[in-house]
């Protein structure tokens, strides 16, 4: 997965000079709209524009921190496959879900339900990582499911223990004004992404920090046979 890291978050404007291309814009809209990750070939039979210049055009949406890049093995003994979606953080001024919209259901749901905000992250984890591949193993699954959520994961650890560091927090304001729902919103999301895993990985903890700063830790347990 590849998008700009230790550097500044791209500005408004660095943005829109990068939806300025009218074929650029074009390609951003139709991974907005796409049901899944869209790899080059499918942009350049929509596009008929060549490989190399379909590249072009997503470095530059990558720079802006539009567009997000998965990498996924492939079948036999070919290169991994690229993918591209949109960047969780996109803001919804350019037409796409932002995660404050993303936020706002999930308040609402937690409203409407008088559920917990932990069972109403689950479902939401159980929900979204429905469409994450990883082929690299359960941690790696958790790992790109919170990524797709805008959290900028590493996991570091070896063994059956595995810390999950969130790097970016995707609702620092309201995690300030509000930690103990955003927290466990984002606790429940990471049990429910675990569910998907069918029980190779579960979540012990979430150590959370100021939001800030991010840098949370999703404590991992890979389990046993016996405990799967």
């Amino acid at each position: 997965m590849t998008h700009p890291r230790g550097s500044a978050t791209p500005t408004l404007q660095e943005q829109a000079r990068a939806l300025g291309d009218p074929t650029r814009y074009s390609i951003f809209r139709y991974l907005a709209d796409a049901a899944a990750p869209v790899d080059v070939a499918e942009l350049t039979g929509r596009f008929a524009l060549n490989h190399n210049a379909i590249r072009q055009h997503l470095a530059k949406l990558m720079q802006a921190g539009l567009v997000m890049q998965d990498q996924t093995s492939s079948r036999g003994r070919g290169r991994p496959r690229l993918n591209y979606r949109i960047h969780p953080g996109a803001e919804s001024r350019w037409d796409v879900t932002g995660p404050y919209e993303r936020l706002s259901l999930l308040l609402g749901e937690l409203l409407r339900t008088g559920d917990s905000a932990v069972d109403v992250g689950r479902r939401a984890g159980l929900r979204r990582a429905l469409d994450t591949q990883a082929d690299d193993g359960p941690v790696e699954f958790v790992v790109r499911s919170m990524e797709r959520e805008g959290f900028d994961p590493v996991a570091r650890g070896r063994g059956t223990k595995v810390d999950v560091v969130l790097r970016t927090c995707p609702f620092e304001t309201a995690a300030l004004a509000h930690p103990d729902t955003i927290c466990s919103l984002h606790l429940g999301m990471a049990h429910g992404i675990a569910e998907r895993t069918g029980g190779a990985v579960v979540v012990d903890e979430l150590v959370a920090h100021d939001p800030r700063r991010a840098n949370c830790r999703l404590r991992l347990r890979v389990a046993s046979e016996d405990e799967r």
